[in-house]
């Protein structure tokens, strides 16, 4: 169920934004220049902007032409950007444009989105252009407003069936590095259009990235999983020191059985 106008306003305020946006500007600046170092992009769409971090980063990058797009919630005034450069929209709605834009992103928004507007929501995204960044909330992960959580095969096979090709480049380049927010890590997924990718001959900046078995994709950050094990909800406080007493108590066991077995052998 997607909240209210009413209730996204509560949901979506300043300090929603305001929580966020260190972690979006640090990764984007990890992020941008990625992708700018294997595709001339001039303009960006932001498809749930926020307040705009992303596409400011992009534009502190020289990107020539930007549009953000995201609900009647977003108070114009906390945007990074100008407030020409913003669009709000019902993201559960179909998205059509009549300009078409050199990269399309999507960051942490569909798993806001009810699960009966995905296909609608991809559509969209591919709408709007030939190569897409996107990332969405898997199952279990720590958020406000998550209503439609899925692993990233999920998305990816919605992206394939609109003849989209899944890349893993960004993920591979920024695995380890701290500077970017553990979710952008172990979800952010490129897809370019088969067209488009042959067309530009892309292959030898991108081939080795495809991912081909769409199972590869959906993985667990070891930062992600860290975080939810310890501010998990779904587990009952007693039951998580139950689990943790178990875990040493078979550490002890097992350290012991190595002993004797060594002793054994010797």
């Amino acid at each position: 169920m997607q909240p209210s106008e009413s209730q996204s306003q509560s949901l979506y305020t300043q300090n929603f934004f305001n929580e966020i946006q260190e972690n979006s500007r640090q990764s984007a600046a990890e992020i941008v220049p990625l992708i700018l170092d294997i595709l001339p992009i001039d303009r960006v769409v932001d498809v749930g902007c926020g307040d705009g971090t992303w596409l400011q980063v992009f534009q502190q990058h020289g990107v020539k032409e930007i549009k953000g797009i995201d609900g009647s919630y977003v108070d114009e005034n906390i945007l990074v950007i100008s407030k020409d450069d913003f669009m709000d929209f019902d993201l559960t709605k179909p998205l059509k444009m009549s300009q078409v834009f050199d990269l399309v992103i999507s960051l942490e928004v569909a798993e806001h989105l009810p699960v009966e507007c995905a296909e609608t929501f991809i559509d969209s995204l591919t709408n709007l252009g030939s190569v897409v960044l996107f990332s969405a909330a898997i199952p279990y992960q720590n958020g406000d407003n998550h209503i439609n959580l899925q692993w990233q095969e999920f998305w990816a096979d919605l992206f394939q069936q609109r003849g989209y090709l899944v890349f893993d480049y960004i993920r591979q380049n920024i695995w380890s590095n701290h500077k970017v927010a553990s979710y952008y890590r172990q979800n952010i997924m490129m897809f370019i259009s088969e067209d488009f990718f042959n067309r530009h001959s892309l292959a030898a900046k991108l081939e080795r990235y495809i991912i081909k078995d769409l199972s590869l994709l959906s993985v667990v950050h070891p930062d992600e999983y860290l975080y939810a094990i310890e501010s998990a909800k779904w587990i009952d406080p007693e039951q998580k020191s139950l689990n943790l007493r178990i875990k040493s108590f078979s550490q002890i066991v097992m350290s012991s059985i190595k002993r004797r077995l060594g002793r054994f052998s010797s």
